[in-house]
């Protein structure tokens, strides 16, 4: 059966998940449960954390921006910039000094 939507549900009838008040929520749903019953407990609940910590691994591997942005289909560079934010040693190498305060 061929789609345009990313996720159908398993049992027929093969329809998406999202319905427009609830777009992801089925998803949203399946990946807390499987989170909970592996254990895992994210920093972020739901679906989110898998393009995030896709990212993050990107990050840590040396991927720039512009590919986490194309692998991830973002708009712009910006949105995935807020990635950057949570590698603490990646912040760390490209973080520059504090200014020195100049006193009139």
């Amino acid at each position: 059966m061929e789609s345009e939507f990313v996720f159908l549900r398993a049992v027929a009838p093969f329809t998406p998940f999202a319905i427009r008040q609830q777009a992801g929520a089925g998803v949203k749903h399946i990946a807390r449960a499987t989170l909970k019953r592996a254990g895992v407990q994210p920093p972020t609940r739901g679906a989110h954390v898998f393009p995030h910590t896709a990212a993050c691994q990107m990050l840590r591997q040396g991927v720039g921006l512009e590919g986490i942005a194309a692998v991830l289909c973002h708009p712009s560079v910006e949105t995935t910039g807020l990635y950057a934010k949570v590698d603490l040693e990646l912040l760390g190498q490209v973080a520059q000094p504090w200014p020195e305060v100049v006193r009139c």
